[in-house]
């Protein structure tokens, strides 16, 4: 009897840790997205800023121009709400590799030191850019005028070169509206480092 008890005793240490570990595992996952997410909002709103001058829109389109630490500060902030603690950010070749640990333990065990163990999980998300962007060739510069215009300026022309999944996008200078984030980059989560 028990040798009965002590069996299901152990079973239940060992479901408890595994619950303590999907639950890192959740953490670790949502923080990751969170830091991605926000760096993708971060491309987008800094496009926007420079969106009449195509010349420095590639690195943009690359996925490059952004604030790592204040992704990883939205990481973290979502690791809290899934009861974890984040160990580690860091910015990745294409996203964000965020470790945790849980704020649960295991518990009172049988097993030395249980009591105080915490589950660690890593989860890295990329962000891969659905865009890109070839810059129009530049044009040469006309000649002076001799005299002062006669007509009025002429409209700026759309700027063109930005595909995203194949479609060509035109983007009015005096009206500019990009696509929307979901359509500028994908994020999703992978286990490698990539």
């Amino acid at each position: 009897m028990a040798g009965l008890l002590l069996l299901g005793f152990v079973y239940f240490i060992v479901g408890r840790a595994a619950i303590v570990r999907n639950g890192a595992q959740t953490a670790a996952d949502a923080a990751a997205l969170a830091a991605a997410h926000d760096a993708r909002e971060q491309l987008r709103e800094r496009w926007l800023g420079v969106i009449d001058d195509p010349a420095q829109w590639q690195q943009f389109a690359m996925g490059n121009g952004y604030d790592p630490d204040s992704a990883c500060q939205k990481a973290a902030a979502f690791a809290v709400r899934n009861a974890a603690e984040v160990k580690g950010c860091s910015r990745t070749k294409f996203g964000f590799k965020v470790t945790v640990h849980s704020a649960d333990t295991v518990g009172d065990s049988v097993v030395p030191d249980a009591a105080n163990q915490r589950a660690v999980a890593s989860a890295v998300a990329v962000i891969e850019p659905r865009c890109w962007f070839d810059p129009p060739k530049p044009t040469e510069e006309p000649e002076p005028p001799t005299s002062p215009p006669a007509e009025p300026e002429e409209k700026p022309e759309p700027i063109l070169g930005l595909v995203c999944d194949g479609s060509p996008q035109d983007i009015d200078p005096e009206d500019p509206v990009l696509p929307d984030v979901a359509d500028l980059f994908r994020i999703r989560l992978t286990r490698d480092d990539e």
